[in-house]
């Protein structure tokens, strides 16, 4: 931007964490040109300085949004639309917002999230240019049954085999060029980087492969930022989302994605990195592992998901498809952060004029009642979050007002943590969760399957014993949650005959065994897969439904736990008929309050304020961002009809 702006005399002011404090202090007594500022220092503005801020954005011209769809549907996203609005409120005008995003899967919804109930009122610009050439290769690994242990204990994690060869594989196509890499998790990254730096060492050549990721230091970070942006020393960084947008890294000859990424909408930011200069193809190598089939294998193993997912997720890319922006999150974690905030901003307020700011038509949390806001201020004052003077105006309580001053406060989300699982007091490792967990829920890890004992949410711990026997579960953690229409594409990808061009030899192999078991099962015209302790409930749909319906069946009795292409259920006492017949009532009934649905279901706290919720409050929140119940009675009435035929 100083680039850009040097001609125009129009000076740029970085405004973050690291920003001298002199630069701050030359800004708001100058206060033209650009503000370049994240919502996290923007927050912190408001709370501290709450009685200039007419003053500071008085002469605001617009408001710009990069990188918009990474904001829509998150908590992050919520506090953005809040500052905006509460920064209006006190200018007593509307500011222009601009969104600018390549990856906005519903232009219309984007509108509404820019300017809440007015986006009829939203000009849409789309770019209709031509991309630049793009370049596709899935590569197949497939893990042999046989694995080599990393110890001789019965609990050791085992230690896989490809992971070696597809580093050997990054080595030989990425040295002498700049380039990113994701795994899927941060334990993978680490692992990669290692393999990477000791092929450096054997070939006695200098180390060209760097980690990023959100648990490292900021100067192990800034270290990889700035190799990448040396032009006479190739680096490739192995990364996490850290690097899918947002910072000026240059441009990078290739991106290389091991295993699925999280979404449709991220592969295409990730890609985006590649090909940035004028005559360069954009380059994407993927790196696709199955287990070889074999014994008592999965039905994901037979279906040999992971490549059917990464081939889909790149067919929809191609077509232009992103997910649609998810808008419908109460986020009541950000309400609570929103309403410390503006006390902090205002020194104290009451609970109309608090509501008003908030909750009213248009304002960011519309979607919030009275009762619902009342209810939560008389619970935040049990929790002394928060407490009101005998003139009616809402402070800060004693627990408040630690938690405002501390410097975590700015930010509204958590760093996505892990859950450690346990077993007789030893811990096995830890596992990444975005679904619902509930006791007896079976688990798959360190190539083992576990039954859940217990499940201690403030420690993010889960207590497991060793189940025997059976066919492994689906459930093993994940990277992301997935739309219906990526899991429909690889319903359609199995039904289908056409083999991608961009497929190597062991990928197009995967492909047909696919195909072959598909076929095989009858899977084109079943919805049930009975295999002895479990059956499966194939649906097709999307995380939201599947563990909508799960939550449906687990009220019911049933230990159902949503999977990749539908609902896992442990039998016990149950039959597959006894299944069908709650499939058919289900389809009759009406759905449960939540307070029921939700009744038996764990790991509801997932928002950073969430354990200032309620219950009846927090299960409303985490339906609203995690639950699709229409849908899902949506697929059970269909299902019932074809039973009835």
């Amino acid at each position: 931007l100083e680039r850009l702006c040097e001609v125009l005399e129009m000076p740029v002011w970085p405004w973050h964490g690291d920003v001298s404090a002199s630069i701050k202090t030359r800004f708001l007594s100058k206060r033209n040109g650009i503000l370049l500022i994240t919502p996290e220092s923007l927050e912190a503005m408001l709370c501290n300085r709450g009685t200039s801020i007419s003053t500071i954005f008085d002469r605001s011209t617009f408001f710009v949004v990069d990188e918009l769809h990474a904001f829509i549907g998150s908590e992050r996203g919520k506090q953005l639309q809040s500052l905006m609005h509460r920064i209006e409120q006190v200018v007593g005008r509307k500011i222009p917002r601009i969104g600018l995003s390549a990856t906005l899967g519903d232009m219309n919804l984007a509108a509404e999230f820019l300017r809440s109930g007015e986006s009829t009122s939203v000009a849409i610009v789309e770019s209709r240019s031509s991309s630049s050439e793009l370049k596709i290769l899935v590569k197949g690994y497939e893990e042999p049954l046989v694995i080599i242990r990393s110890g001789n204990g019965d609990d050791e994690e085992p230690e896989p085999a490809t992971p070696s060869l597809i580093a050997t594989h990054l080595f030989k196509s990425l040295r002498g060029s700049n380039n990113l890499v994701f795994p899927n998790s941060r334990r993978e990254v680490e692992r990669f980087t290692h393999l990477l730096n000791n092929l450096c060492i054997q070939q006695q050549v200098p180390n060209e492969f760097w980690p990023h990721h959100g648990s490292l230091s900021k100067e192990i970070r800034a270290e990889t930022e700035a190799a990448l942006k040396q032009q006479n020393c190739p680096a490739t960084a192995i990364c996490t989302n850290t690097l899918e947008l947002g910072i000026d890294i240059g441009s990078v000859k290739s991106v290389a994605q091991i295993g699925s990424p999280p979404s449709v909408a991220s592969l295409r930011q990730r890609l985006g990195r590649s090909g940035r200069r004028k005559g360069e193809p954009a380059v994407l190598r993927s790196y696709c592992i199955e287990d070889a089939i074999g014994g008592q294998a999965s039905l994901a193993t037979e279906l040999r998901l992971n490549t059917i997912k990464m081939i889909a997720m790149i067919s929809l890319l191609l077509e232009g498809w992103f997910e649609p922006p998810a808008m419908n999150g109460f986020h009541l974690s950000t309400l609570i952060q929103q309403m410390l905030s503006a006390i902090a901003q205002y020194g104290g307020t009451t609970i109309s004029q608090l509501y008003t700011l908030l909750c009213a038509q248009n304002a960011p949390f519309s979607c919030v009642s009275k009762v619902n806001f009342i209810t939560l201020v008389r619970y935040l004052g049990q929790k002394e979050v928060l407490i009101q003077d005998s003139s009616g105006v809402l402070l800060h309580g004693r627990v408040g007002e630690k938690l405002v001053n501390h410097y975590t406060f700015y930010a509204a989300f958590l760093i996505d943590e892990e859950f450690r699982i346990v077993v007789n007091g030893k811990t096995l490792g830890t596992i990444p969760i975005s679904q619902m967990l509930t006791v007896g829920q079976r688990i798959l890890f360190a190539g083992k399957t576990w039954f859940i004992e217990e499940i201690d949410e403030v420690q993010k711990t889960i207590y497991v014993i060793r189940a025997s026997g059976g066919v492994p579960p689906s459930f093993s953690g994940s990277t992301g949650r997935t739309h219906t229409q990526v899991r429909q594409h690889m319903r359609n990808l199995l039904e289908s005959n056409d083999i991608p061009s961009f497929l190597d030899e062991v990928a197009r192999r995967f492909l047909a065994e696919a195909r072959k078991s598909y076929t095989a099962r009858n899977l084109g015209h079943t919805f049930f897969v009975d295999q002895g302790r479990v059956v499966y409930i194939l649906t097709w749909l999307g995380d939201a439904a599947n563990e909508a319906i799960a939550c449906l069946l687990i009220q019911r009795g049933f230990a159902a736990t949503p999977v990749d292409l539908g609902i896992e259920v442990f039998k016990g006492k149950y039959t597959t008929e006894d299944l069908l017949d709650a499939l058919s009532d289900l389809a009759v009934d009406d759905p449960p309050p939540l307070d029921i649905l939700l009744a038996d279901v764990k790991n509801l706290q997932r928002e950073k304020w969430d354990w200032a919720l309620p219950d009846g409050l927090l299960r409303i929140a985490y339906a609203s961002l995690y639950l699709d119940l229409k849908e899902a009675l949506k697929w059970v009435k269909q299902i019932a009809v074809i039973n009835t035929r």
